[in-house]
C-alpha cells in the first residue's frame, strides 16, 4: 500500500510514508533532513564520539550508511560541545556528509548508574575519565546537541533498569516527561535540528501505553522507544517492540534505541519500527564474531585456519570479494589492527545490506516472504 505524506510541519525535516505491508506492518519511508534524505527502515551506524570505531567516514559513504549516531554524554567530555562548534560543527569535525544524530545522554544515566544521582533538575555524574563532577540538565543536554549540530536531537531521558519496581517506573516516567517538556522549550533550532521525543515503560504495556500518549501529545518531528534490549530476554523485547511500536503516531518516523541483532531488526521492521542504531556490528567485530547468510561466524575458531572460502559467498562486500576466512582468522589472532577494521566493514555491510533488502521487500509487496526465508535460514555456517 501505498500514498503520499501530508506536507511537512516542521521545516527543514519531514517524514514521507511511502509505503505499507499489511501482512507484516512494515514501513517504507524517507526522512527528509538538512543533510539529505534518509530511506527507511535504516539501521544507524553508531559514532560514539565522532567517529565509528576502526572505520572512517569514505567507508561509510562506500557502505551506504545515510545517518551515523553520536553521544552527548561523551562528546561533551572529549573534546568538548565548544570545540566541536567552533571548528563547524560535527559534520564538518568528523567529515561525514550524511545525517547525524545524537543521543542526549541519557542512556548514560542508565549505562554509568553506579555513577551518578539523578535529581528533579537533572543528573550528577562522577566523570568516567577522571571522576570530575559532571551535571546534565535536559537543557545542557539541548544545549550542547544544538552545538554540535546534528539533524536530529534525542531528548533528555532516564532508561529504566531491567526489573525496577512499578513505584520506580511510575516516578521515572513521571519525569522523563516533565524533562521532555524542557527540551521542547530549550528547543531553539527547528529549522535545523529535529527533536525526537521518547517513551520508556519497561515492559509493562500500561505503562507503555500511557507514557506514549504523555509523549506523543506534545507535537515533535519524531518519536523514539527506549528501554529496550538492555537485558530482558529476547522474546519479550519482541513482544513489547510488537505492542509499543503502534503506539507511536503513524505519520512520523519511529525509532527503536539501541537494538541492532540482524533477528531483532527484522522483528522491528515487522513490527513498524522505522530506524534503529547499535554498537553491535562494531561491537562484534572487534571480537572476531561475524553475520553471514547462514548465521554467526567466529572467525577466532581453529577450523577457519586454513578455509579458503569468503566470509559469505553470498555477501559482496569488499572483505568478501578481497579476503579468505584463513586470512581474517590470522589477522584477528596475530592481533593485526586491520582485523578490526576488516571485521567492522563486513558487519556494518552486513546490517545495511539487510535494511536495503527489506526496503525492496516492503515496496515490492513481499515482506512476508522475505520474513519466512530469513528465519528458515541456518544457524550455523558451514
Amino acid at each position: 500500500m501505498s500514498y503520499s505524506s501530508p506536507p511537512p510541519p516542521f521545516e527543514g525535516f519531514h517524514f514521507e510514508l511511502l509505503a505499507e505491508d499489511p501482512p507484516t506492518k512494515a514501513r517504507r519511508g524517507r526522512l527528509h533532513t538538512p543533510h539529505g534524505p534518509i530511506e527507511t527502515p535504516v539501521f544507524m551506524p553508531v559514532g560514539t564520539l565522532g567517529s565509528v570505531k576502526a572505520v572512517g567516514p569514505d567507508d561509510l559513504e562506500r557502505l551506504g550508511a545515510q545517518v551515523v549516531l553520536g553521544n552527548t554524554y561523551h562528546l561533551m567530555l572529549r573534546p568538548g560541545e565548544g570545540l566541536v562548534e567552533r571548528l563547524g560543527g560535527l559534520h564538518r569535525f568528523m567529515a561525514f556528509g550524511g545525517a547525524l544524530l545524537t543521543d542526549s545522554g541519557g542512556f548514560q544515566v542508565y549505562s554509568l548508574a553506579q555513577r551518578r544521582k539523578i535529581s528533579e533538575e537533572g543528573v550528577h555524574f562522577a566523570s568516567h575519565l577522571d571522576g570530575r563532577p559532571i551535571f546534565l540538565s535536559p537543557e545542557d543536554s539541548m544545549r550542547i546537541q544544538q552545538a554540535l549540530g546534528a539533524d536530529i536531537a534525542m531528548a533528555f531521558d532516564e532508561c529504566p533498569p531491567v526489573g525496577a519496581d512499578m513505584a520506580y517506573l511510575e516516578d521515572s516516567l513521571a519525569r522523563t516527561t516533565r524533562w521532555l517538556h524542557r527540551c521542547r522549550a530549550a528547543w531553539t533550532q527547528r529549522d535545523r535540528q529535529a527533536l525526537f521525543g521518547i517513551v520508556q515503560g519497561g515492559l509493562s504495556e500500561v505503562l507503555r501505553k500511557r507514557h506514549s500518549e504523555e509523549v506523543c501529545s506534545i507535537d515533535l518531528p519524531g518519536y523514539a522507544l527506549g528501554g529496550f534490549s538492555v537485558g530482558e530476554e529476547k522474546e519479550a523485547m519482541h513482544a513489547g517492540v510488537a505492542y509499543a511500536t503502534p503506539l507511536l503516531p503513524r505519520a512520523k518516523p519511529r525509532y527503536l534505541m539501541g537494538v541492532g541483532a540482524p533477528e531483532d531488526l527484522v522483528a522491528g521492521v515487522c513490527a513498524g519500527v522505522d530506524m534503529f542504531d547499535c554498537v553491535l556490528p562494531t561491537r562484534c567485530a572487534r571480537t572476531g564474531l561475524l553475520f553471514t547468510s547462514e548465521g554467526k561466524l567466529n572467525i577466532r575458531n581453529a577450523r577457519y585456519q586454513e578455509d579458503e572460502r569468503p566470509l559469505d559467498a553470498l555477501c559482496g562486500c569488499y572483505v568478501c570479494r578481497t579476503f579468505s576466512r584463513a586470512y581474517l582468522r590470522h589477522l584477528f589472532q596475530s592481533r593485526e589492527v586491520l582485523a578490526l577494521r576488516l571485521n567492522s566493514l563486513h558487519n556494518l555491510h552486513f546490517l545495511l545490506q539487510l535494511m536495503a533488502q527489506m526496503r525492496k521487500a516492503i515496496e515490492e509487496g513481499r515482506m512476508e516472504a522475505f520474513v519466512k526465508a530469513f528465519i528458515s535460514r541456518p544457524s550455523t555456517p558451514a
